[in-house]
C-alpha cells in the first residue's frame, strides 16, 4: 500500500504527525499528495472509462495489440482527444488484455528438379512506390481435424500489402496458384509489366504457371532455394492468417469451417484489418494514399 494512503486511512486514530514519523515520510509531502487527490481520482476514472472501451474493441477483435488498438480508439476523434499509445499499452497490461501472439512454422515448398529457375529481381526489397508494380505469392497449408489439409495460395501487392488474389483447394497442383493469379487479374484488371516474386516451389515453375505469367505480361522472380526470408512478406501474411483464424487451435474442425474462415479473413484483410506496414491503415485505405506510377525493378 502507498504510505501516504496509509496515513490518510489512519490519521484520525493516530494523527498525521505520528504516522509520518513512524513511516518516515514528510508531512509536507503527505499534504501535497492529499491536495492532488482529486486529480488522481479523475485520472483513475478516465482510465476505467478507457479500459471499458478497450475491452469492447478486444471482444470484437481479440487480435488487436496496443498499436492497432490505439488507432482504433482514435479513429474519428479530433487530434486533441487522441489517447497515447503508451497509455493504451499500460492499461492493457493492467487489465491483462493482449493481442493474439502465437507462432507457427510450416513448410509447403516442394522444390522443382527440372533445372528451370528465375533470377531474384527483388533481393528482399519488399516494397514499391505504387500499386501494381510488384507482387509476391506463396502457398500455405490449412490442417483439418480428419488429418487432411486444404491449401491457400495468395498474391499480395508489396506496395500496400493488399491481398489482391487468393484461391483455396484440397491440393497443391499448379492450377491452384494459377487460380490465385487469375483472381489477382480480376482485382487489378491488368498485371502487365509487373514482377511476380515467389519461392522455388514446383507449382511456380510449372509449365502452366510460367505460361500464364507470360500471357499476362508478368516477369517472374525467385529468391534463393530454401530461404523463407527471401519471401518474408508473404510468409508474414501466412503466419498472421493462421494466428488470427485458428487462434491457438491445432486445426479446423472440418472443411466447411476452414473455407468460411478463409473467405472472412481474406475479405476483411485488405478492406478493414489495420496493418503496421501501412501506418495502421488497412491495405485498401493505404493504397489510396499512394500515387499511381510506372515502376520496374532493376534486373
Amino acid at each position: 500500500m502507498n504510505r501516504f494512503q496509509f496515513v490518510e486511512d489512519h490519521h484520525q486514530a493516530f494523527g498525521v504527525k505520528r504516522l509520518c514519523e513512524v513511516l518516515e515520510v514528510k508531512r509536507s509531502s503527505f499534504y501535497e499528495w492529499r491536495k492532488a487527490a482529486p486529480g488522481r481520482a479523475a485520472r483513475a476514472a478516465s482510465d476505467q472509462e478507457l479500459a471499458g472501451r478497450i475491452r469492447a474493441l478486444h471482444e470484437a477483435d481479440n487480435t488487436l495489440g496496443a498499436p492497432r488498438m490505439t488507432t482504433e480508439l482514435n479513429q474519428g476523434l479530433p487530434e486533441q482527444e487522441w489517447v497515447n499509445h503508451k497509455r493504451v499499452a499500460r492499461i492493457m497490461r493492467q487489465e491483462r488484455i493482449a493481442g493474439l501472439r502465437l507462432r507457427r512454422k510450416t513448410r509447403t515448398t516442394i522444390s522443382d528438379d527440372s533445372g528451370q529457375t528465375f533470377p531474384d529481381l527483388v533481393k528482399r526489397r519488399f516494397s514499391a512506390p505504387a500499386p501494381g508494380c510488384l507482387y509476391a505469392g506463396d502457398i500455405t497449408y490449412l490442417p483439418l481435424a480428419d488429418g487432411r489439409n486444404l491449401y491457400l495460395a495468395t498474391v499480395i501487392d508489396l506496395a500496400s500489402r493488399r491481398l489482391v488474389g487468393w484461391a483455396i483447394a484440397d491440393h497443391m497442383r499448379a492450377d491452384l496458384v494459377v487460380a490465385a493469379l487469375d483472381d489477382a487479374l480480376g482485382t487489378r484488371g491488368s498485371l502487365r509489366g509487373a514482377i511476380f516474386h515467389s519461392d522455388h516451389g514446383s507449382q511456380y515453375l510449372s509449365k502452366a504457371f510460367v505460361k500464364r505469367c507470360k500471357d499476362l505480361g508478368l516477369r517472374q522472380s525467385m529468391g534463393k532455394v530454401g530461404s523463407s526470408a527471401d519471401n518474408a512478406a508473404v510468409e508474414s501474411f501466412n503466419a498472421t492468417y493462421k494466428r488470427e483464424t485458428l487462434q491457438g487451435e491445432p486445426f479446423w474442425p472440418d472443411e466447411a469451417s476452414c473455407r468460411r474462415d478463409a473467405f472472412r479473413f481474406c475479405t476483411r484483410y485488405s478492406a478493414r484489418r489495420r496493418h503496421s506496414y501501412c501506418g495502421n491503415l488497412s491495405p485498401a485505405d493505404y493504397e489510396r494514399t499512394l500515387k499511381t506510377a510506372t515502376f520496374v525493378l532493376a534486373a
